[in-house]
């Protein structure tokens, strides 16, 4: 697999946990959103790659629903179960 094929997959298992188990505005059943939360999984593949902890990924979640989309949200306990799935991925290219 080339390094271009990786970092589709990636990207793609990336933005199905996004839109799967973190969902915040509830696109998921809109076929027409399925790129819905893409401007997000650039930060979120820099966290992984560099190691980042649950903590900073759940983080990261929680200001992204805050200060980009708008919404309230408790604190990153709220994020925590999708910052432990998408830490568990492999991002290696």
């Amino acid at each position: 697999m080339s390094r271009k094929e990786r970092a589709r997959e990636i990207q793609d298992q990336i933005r199905s946990i996004l839109l799967t188990d973190w969902d915040p505005i509830g696109v998921a059943e809109i076929p027409e959103a399925v790129d819905e939360y893409d401007a997000y999984i650039g930060g979120i593949y820099r966290l992984l790659y560099s190691h980042g902890s649950v903590e900073d990924v759940a983080r990261h979640l929680h200001e992204i629903v805050i200060s980009s989309i708008g919404l309230s949200s408790r604190g990153i306990e709220d994020h925590r179960d999708v910052a432990e799935k998408l830490c568990g991925l492999d991002v290696r290219l």
